[in-house]
């Protein structure tokens, strides 16, 4: 049965609400976010589960979605025992939303709330992880996906978030071995997990069919594990990478190397028959082993699709004035079997003796941990270049907050842009960013180990 509204009814119902103008408006609290602890079967069901920390008792936490060009509002709550605070990675956002402890917001105390509000100019795959503590509280389980989604998104049959982590877990009662600051594991490559998972299980699937076509969104949210992944039984293509669109999608016919903190978006057609299981694999322990597996059944289309179009750009990503822009440098030093003699540390210079000694091991331009004076102060709208030179036998995940930036090439052409890039002993890299977020910005690496012993410094944009 149809029901229609007359134009008498109509009129009807207007009068009937025309008194409500007259009421006092509401201002209606925003959606929350609860830092709880919670229990999750991370391990396989032969083990205890292991307490948590989480974002509305998940692990992850909840998928956020959001359109492009709308604002994600979120009311943090911490019912934890100790102050945390939520960082939105990737998002080019008001500084004063940056969640930062320390240099853009103080962190919130247990009980406490701090309301998130802030635009989402770019349309991509980002993440949101505590950025107090982060070391510790990032891999106790606080993180999870924040999808910014495009006005016309490519056709796909399912889009599948894919959060890839690990966890450092004691065999006997499968809870988290303490203590998170290691001396060894902040001195050397950092807290590594020896289960990995996805999308908090150690055994992560999800059925498709032949012929499929998927939207795979992967993101590390590891604390210092490098994923190497191959596609097996898959044929795939990179649409974007950190949440910004490739000017062209590019085949996926290598391995893909995603770093702390780094995203990929592919463009998946599943090739596997019926009856096979496709799979995200990754190279551990000198072999390959399933990530995320996806068993066949059925099948989607007796054809194949050409291959995806591009993703329309996001604003601003262009990097102009790259041969006049301001040129600094800075120098990655310090950790085991590092050749750092000292350093700079609260105002003084210090030997790396007594550094390791108060729990500090890496450097960077000559500066352990935050100081009172930015490593750079920046005009708004100026560009600038970080030359970035690996002195230490370990590879950084170094993150820019608040902008995106380009890798400047040898010959001066600039990549794909990114929020983080991956730094390799004595392998000098180059990155280009125009400075047109105004804010305290921080830089550091997201190994977030090495940022808690030193790797961290922040930059001023007025």
């Amino acid at each position: 049965m149809t029901l229609r509204m007359t134009r008498r009814a109509f009129c009807g119902a207007m009068a009937g609400t025309a008194g409500l103008a007259a009421l006092p408006v509401r201002a209606m609290a925003p959606k929350t976010l609860t830092a709880r602890v919670a229990t999750a079967q991370i391990a396989p069901p032969k083990y205890a589960a292991t307490e948590v920390w989480t974002y509305d008792g998940a692990l992850p936490g909840p998928v956020l979605r959001v359109p492009q060009g709308g604002r994600l509002a979120r009311r943090l709550v911490n019912d934890l025992s100790v102050p945390t605070s939520i960082h939105w990675h990737g998002i080019r956002i008001d500084n004063a939303m940056d969640g930062v402890a320390g240099l853009t917001q103080e962190a919130v105390p247990p009980g406490g709330t701090f309301d998130y509000d802030f635009a989402v100019p770019d349309a991509g795959t980002f993440w949101y992880h505590a950025h107090t503590n982060s070391f510790e509280q990032v891999a106790r389980g606080l993180s999870g996906a924040l999808i910014v989604e495009e006005p016309d998104a490519p056709e796909v049959d399912r889009d599948v978030v894919l959060v890839l982590d690990d966890w450092l877990l004691n065999p006997e009662d499968a809870q988290f071995m303490e203590p998170f600051g290691h001396p060894m594991s902040l001195s050397h490559g950092g807290r590594l997990g020896n289960l990995l998972g996805t999308n908090g299980t150690y055994d992560y699937a999800r059925e498709v069919k032949a012929n499929e076509r998927l939207r795979l969104r992967l993101i590390n949210a590891s604390n210092a594990r490098i994923f190497v992944l191959q596609l097996a039984g898959l044929e795939g293509w990179t649409i974007a990478l950190d949440g910004m669109p490739l000017p062209a999608p590019e085949p996926v016919e290598a391995e893909l190397i995603l770093a702390p903190a780094q995203r990929i978006d592919l463009i998946v057609d599943v090739t596997a028959d019926v009856g096979e299981t496709a799979a995200l694999v990754r190279f551990d322990d000198d072999q390959w082993r399933p990530q995320a597996r996806f068993p066949v059944a059925g099948t989607a289309s007796a054809t194949r699709r050409d291959g995806p179009a591009a993703l329309p750009p996001n604003p601003n990503i262009e990097v102009p004035g790259i041969d006049s822009a301001r040129r600094l440098d800075m120098a990655m030093e310090g950790g085991a079997m590092g050749r750092m003699s000292g350093a700079m540390m609260n105002g003084r210079a210090i030997g790396f003796r007594e550094m390791a000694g108060q729990g500090q091991f890496w450097a960077l331009a000559g500066q352990v941990g935050m100081t009172d004076t930015p490593f750079a102060s920046l005009d708004r709208g100026e560009t600038v270049r970080v030359r970035m030179t690996n002195e230490t036998a370990f590879a950084h995940a170094m993150h820019l907050h608040g902008m995106h930036f380009r890798q400047v090439a040898e010959d001066g052409t600039l990549g794909p842009m990114r929020d983080t890039i991956l730094s390799y002993p004595d392998e000098p890299l180059e990155i280009a960013f125009v400075a047109d977020n105004p804010g305290k910005w921080l830089f550091h690496c997201h190994m977030l180990g090495h940022a808690a012993s030193g790797m961290t410094t922040w930059i001023n944009v007025t």
